[in-house]
């Protein structure tokens, strides 16, 4: 099978890791990929919003299977161009992406198939932010409506900084949800489904504050892990039961069928279960714990579910093994990422038993005054320079038959690594 992953994060790499350990994947392709991707995969610099673009690498490849990561892809309808063209594709449609790309149209899905979720204000202006505000009541929870990476939510007690963030929101030309705060953990179920069909994951849990003891801003993510030994015995049932299976079913009965990666970030609050998000992806950092702990062949359920045949294909199996990332962030980040940073020890941090360093925000840094005169990006083998190219740099993985020793695995390795002015939390999975 000849596959071709779409996006550059350290998602994307966890899942060229998958598809590379998958016996009937015999070329594993990446638009446009980042400096440690280049080392495990054949990369190709195409624009991953271009639908267009990535249909037509795709057609030159002979690709059996196009595997969408990233979330705007999704939302500009990169999956639909690919299936135009008679390409399996997993990844949703831009119209079923709409569960991601609008956390209104969520709300609406969900209050449809009747999931159960927080109480929710859509708010079109200043005057609707303020008495959804005092609606709801404090912590206040107010997010942008569309895309923001991760980082568009706001959870306060301080009213005005509520106001600030939607008004900055509304601004930029999106509507605003206020929500009715959740207390309790968050964890994130992944489900691979063909539309019918649900298949669910394994169970993970990250950590958006970006400092210790979730301090600071939220972020894309600063680390995450999986198993959850503290999670109720019949998590993943009751999930499926009354949150994946019933938003699936009410996608179809709209004509919108979600085929793909149906993510579900949830809150066990003291009054049950409640969906905080749902994403149309692979999330990022939980899919390198997750992926990480997968025993079974992965291509052959992303083609059931791209194919419609997720029915008959076998149930993943996984291991007993424990997973624990831990991220590593470039300096500023995540208001002012400081780029181009030399980052060293990675073959060394690599190279541990038990670890994966994936590439997030990485290029080579390209060779200038070659004896003809021209610049060459070179790759890490031949001597060329690993720089930091975005916020989230890399995502540091530690596999093992405990948490406590997969946890030593992962900091083992981010110790060995050196940027300069980068940060990561030191408390991912700490005291379980």
């Amino acid at each position: 099978m000849i596959t071709l992953v779409v996006g550059s994060g350290a998602r994307e790499h966890a899942l060229v890791r998958a598809l590379r350990r998958d016996p009937q994947v015999n070329e594993v392709h990446v638009a446009p990929g980042n400096a440690g991707i280049a080392q495990d995969a054949h990369v190709h610099p195409v624009d991953a919003l271009d639908g267009e673009a990535v249909a037509d690498l795709a057609v030159s490849l002979g690709a059996d299977l196009v595997i969408i990561g990233p979330e705007a892809p999704l939302v500009a309808g990169v999956a639909d161009a690919v299936r135009a063209r008679g390409i399996a594709c997993f990844g949703p449609s831009a119209d079923a992406a709409r569960l991601e790309g609008s956390k209104a149209f969520a709300k609406e899905v969900m209050a449809a198939a009747d999931v159960p979720t927080a109480r929710p204000a859509v708010c079109g202006s200043v005057a609707e932010v303020e008495a959804g505000l005092d609606e709801l009541g404090a912590p206040y929870v107010v997010k942008d409506d569309g895309l923001a990476a991760g980082k568009g939510v706001v959870v306060t007690e301080d009213r005005a900084a509520a106001l600030d963030h939607a008004r900055a929101c509304l601004d930029a030309g999106s509507a605003v949800v206020v929500e009715e705060y959740l207390d309790g953990p968050e964890v994130s179920l992944f489900a691979i489904t063909d539309g019918v069909t649900v298949v669910p994951l394994r169970p993970a849990q990250d950590f958006k504050r970006v400092g210790d003891g979730d301090a600071g801003p939220n972020t894309g993510g600063m680390g995450a892990y999986s198993p959850l030994p503290w999670a109720p015995d019949d998590l993943v049932d009751e999930t499926m039961r009354t949150v994946l299976q019933p938003t699936v079913d009410e996608m179809r009965r709209r004509g919108t069928p979600f085929a793909g990666l149906l993510y579900a970030g949830l809150a066990l609050t003291s009054k049950g279960m409640r969906v905080v998000e749902f994403n149309a992806r692979f999330g990022d950092p939980e899919t390198q714990v997750v992926l990480a702990r997968l025993d079974s062949p992965l291509a052959d359920l992303l083609m059931g579910a791209a194919t419609g045949t997720l029915a008959d294909v076998a149930e993943p199996a996984w291991s007993d093994d424990a997973a624990v990332c831990v991220v590593i962030a470039a300096e500023g980040y995540p208001d002012s990422p400081v780029t181009g940073g030399v980052i060293t020890g990675l073959a060394e941090a690599d190279g541990l038993d038990g670890v994966d360093v994936l590439h997030a925000g990485t290029r080579f840094l390209p060779l200038r005054g070659t004896s003809d005169g021209s610049e060459v990006a070179l790759t890490g083998e031949n001597g060329g320079e690993v720089v930091a190219s975005g916020g989230r740099v890399l995502s540091v993985v530690g596999r093992a038959s405990t948490l406590a020793e997969a946890r030593e695995r992962a900091y083992a390795a981010v110790a060995l690594i050196d940027l300069p002015g980068s940060h990561h939390r030191s408390d991912i999975a700490g005291g379980l």
